[in-house]
């Protein structure tokens, strides 16, 4: 087995001491299970060690290898050959491992790798041998999302370094801000040439509050070296697991300034045993020998590092902890694939299975178990199944304070916390981050400008309303059933309007209809054991019961502009009161001209009055006008009937049920209106008449209120649109009706019963007799 870690400096001058502690946890792991009777008991692990420091330098290694017996042969096929090693667990950073990983998949040779986060390695078609025990750079993506949406920030910017992983976080960042409301303002790659200062001044002159750093360790350093010295003050920078546990940096004068430092990092699992094992490598080394050439035969070199002798213990231990978990655990799932493959129990393993690369890689994606309370598994990307994620704060003292967790297992309840308490804010509140400030209820934004988080604030007209969860770019129309005030979020249900037969003033209305009908239904008897006297003759005889009949049925339409309107109310409305008040009409006008027949036109044209006479001339012309409007209603009604229609236009929060009438009811309309002229001629006409036979003042009474009554409807219909128009309208008829009633027939009912004695034949005769005499002496 061979471990690649980042540590021994063969081939430079530099010495990393975050890469020394990996390589001391892997010694440590080994140590472990080779002392350990549970797992590979009677069996010792070996491994090769280099540091990975450039491909230049590294091939002749990586290729020694995948050698066998010193050369490297043409596969035939896999199950065939048995390399010089049979696992590697490394590199840390991506782009070495993305180099190295397809010459170590020819021969299906497996990579645990601890550090390489990259999303590109989880394609096992390009890296098929290639497992990690930390996590993808979608998780922690992800998470650096969950953390701006949690503070509800939008205009962000993104830094990151000319390495692999660091540009993979940004693809990354860029595709999974596609489902959500924030928008990155700025992203720059940093790299040798960089200009630090140019950099915080774009992002000073684009009010960016919250800087996220997603690069390698080193650029990461001189980046936040760069804000200090620059005076770059009060900005929350998002650390990425590269950094976020730096121990040197929280030391710096001025860090305290730049502002609030939140980290994201693997959680940190303590390492039993870790400290003490390193108190007594480090000792040991110290008394042995400085390259392998000088080491005795047969002893193991474990180190040839002229540079680690003068680390300490404690600066080891102290190091940034970020990748330990995920160096020891690799080490144990490899260990723990062996024992699979090896059939080993606690008596010990089999001496008799040969184990070839293909059989470890096959082993390892089946691992299941669990070290220091976690659970280790890859899933079918060769990534760990579950990884915790710990968010740090920076706080005064310069610790990184655990604020918050995030666990990649999907089955928990809260994957995802942080508890804002215990961050400490520069400004004392948490920074508002966002290119625009929030628009107000009720307003949608317009977009100003290229990014959807930099907007104006428009409010949404009436019968609008904007939907901030589906589009809070759009004033959205209401439906026709449904209204909204300016500056809604929502619309209302309009409420429909029409008169109920439970309405007071209907009640009323249709009250008063009753008492017409009764006291019509009292007229009729009256006039009926009254025949012969001369008031009911005078009256019209028999044409006061047609008329009678008529005005009852014209004023049973006021029954039908209740409840809601259908097409047999809105018809019967209107056909039965234009059809009978017709006849009414026609009935005056006939009566009117018969009176002024009489008394001026015998004399005149006596031909003409014997005709009238004998063939019952008021009858006929009284059928002419009820067939005539019957046939007009009827194919009116046919053609185009009055029909119920909502309103939806007159009132916002209203829809107005009523009945449609077309503009062709101006074709029956106007025989009414002339035979409401034909009445007041022939009336006028009759001003100087007997004064029992002079009925113009009545009819010109009957007609005035007739004329105001439907005046003062029109008048309303233009000026008011709501469900009373209705009930204006079924006042228009009963008015109508009882002004024939009171104008008409009450005072001759007065006569028959308070004035009998004018109720004779020869009273009346005697008021002919002086209107003759009167003429004649003219």
């Amino acid at each position: 087995m061979c471990l690649m870690p980042q540590s021994l400096p063969l081939f430079l001058t530099s010495f990393t001491l975050s890469s020394y502690r990996m390589f001391q946890v892997m010694r440590f792991a080994v140590q472990e299970i080779n002392n350990s009777s549970l797992i590979l008991p009677n069996v010792s692990l070996g491994y090769e060690i280099f540091d990975h420091c450039s491909d230049k330098f590294n091939f002749q290694a990586i290729l020694n290898m995948i050698s066998r017996n010193g050369s490297i042969q043409v596969l035939r096929c896999v199950n065939e050959y048995l390399s010089k090693v049979i696992a590697v667990a490394g590199p840390f950073r991506s782009m070495e491992s993305m180099t190295v990983a397809p010459m170590f998949a020819m021969n299906l040779i497996p990579m645990v790798n601890y550090g390489s986060s990259s999303s590109v390695l989880s394609d096992k078609w390009k890296y098929p041998s290639f497992l990690r025990t930390t996590a993808s750079n979608k998780d922690l993506i992800h998470l650096i999302i969950l953390i701006i949406q949690h503070f509800n920030w939008n205009w962000v910017a993104f830094v990151s370094s000319g390495d692999e992983n660091s540009q993979n976080g940004l693809q990354l960042f860029k595709s999974q801000l596609k489902d959500t409301k924030i928008c990155l303002a700025y992203a720059k790659e940093l790299n040798e040439m960089s200009d630090h200062y140019e950099i915080l001044q774009q992002l000073e002159g684009l009010s960016i509050e919250v800087i996220i750093v997603f690069a390698g360790q080193s650029s990461a350093v001189t980046f936040i070296k760069s804000a200090i010295k620059h005076n770059i003050h009060n900005k929350v920078w998002i650390a990425g697991d590269s950094w976020s546990l730096n121990k040197n940096l929280p030391r710096l004068s001025g860090i305290k300034a730049i502002g609030t430092i939140i980290g994201i990092t693997e959680t940190v699992m303590p390492l039993p045993g870790f400290k003490d094992f390193v108190y007594l490598s480090q000792t040991q080394r110290n008394n042995r020998p400085s390259t392998c050439e000088q080491t005795p035969s047969r002893q193991t070199c474990n180190q040839a590092c002229d540079l680690c002798s003068d680390v300490s213990p404690e600066e080891i231990i102290g190091e940034n902890p970020s990748y330990s978990f995920a160096t020891y655990s690799a080490i144990y799932a490899m260990a723990h694939a062996l024992h699979n493959l090896l059939l080993c129990d606690i008596k010990g393993c089999s001496d008799n299975v040969t184990v070839y690369p293909f059989m470890l890689l096959r082993e390892l994606k089946r691992s299941n178990f669990t070290i220091l309370n976690r659970h280790i598994e890859f899933d079918s990307n060769g990534d760990p199944t579950s990884t915790s994620y710990a968010i740090v704060f920076w706080n005064q003292s310069g610790q990184a304070e655990k604020v918050g967790s995030y666990e990649t297992d999907p089955t928990l309840d809260v994957p995802f916390s942080i508890n804002n308490t215990q961050i400490h804010w520069y400004a004392d509140q948490v920074p508002v981050a966002r290119c625009s400030p929030e628009c107000s209820e009720g307003f949608a934004k317009k977009i100003d400008g290229l990014h959807q988080c930099c907007f104006q604030c428009n409010v949404c007209p009436g019968m609008t309303y904007v939907n901030y969860t589906d589009d809070p770019y759009s004033c959205i129309d209401c439906r026709k059933t449904e209204w909204s005030k300016p500056g809604s979020t929502f619309c209302t249900q309009r409420s429909v309007e029409y008169i109920l037969f439970t309405d007071p003033i209907a009640i009323t209305l249709m009250f008063s209809t009753g008492v017409l009908l009764a006291l019509t239904l009292a007229i009729v008897i009256l006039f009926a054991l009254n025949y012969d006297k001369p008031v009911v003759k005078s009256a019209g005889g028999p044409m006061c019961f047609l008329l009678l009949g008529c005005l009852s049925a014209s004023s049973i339409s006021v029954f039908f502009f209740f409840g809601k309107p259908t097409v047999t109310n809105c018809v019967l409305r209107y056909f039965l009161f234009l059809l009978f008040y017709t006849v009414c009409l026609g009935c005056f006008a006939v009566r009117s001209f018969q009176i002024v027949c009489i008394f001026k036109m015998a004399t005149k044209f006596p031909k003409i009055h014997s005709w009238w006479v004998k063939h019952n001339g008021q009858w006929w012309l009284i059928a002419i006008v009820f067939v005539l409007q019957l046939l007009l209603l009827t194919t009116v009604f046919t053609a185009s009937p009055p029909t119920p229609v909502s309103d939806m236009t007159s009132y916002r929060d209203q829809i107005i049920l009523k009945c449609a009438m077309r503009r062709t009811v101006i074709m029956f309309l106007l025989l009414t209106i002339v035979l409401a002229s034909l009445c007041f001629i022939f009336s006028y006409m009759g001003k100087d008449l007997p004064k029992n036979y002079n009925e113009s003042k009545a009819n010109t009474l009957y007609l005035l209120f007739l004329i105001l009554t439907w005046i003062t409807f029109c008048t309303a219909s233009i000026l008011y649109h709501g469900k009373y128009l209705q009930l204006f309208n079924a006042m228009s008829v009963l008015s109508s009706s009882y002004s024939i009633l009171f104008c008409y027939f009450l005072p001759k009912c007065y006569i028959i019963i308070f004035q009998p004695q004018k109720n004779t034949q020869q009273h009346f005769q005697g008021i002919i007799q002086r209107y003759t005499q009167n003429i004649s002496s003219k």
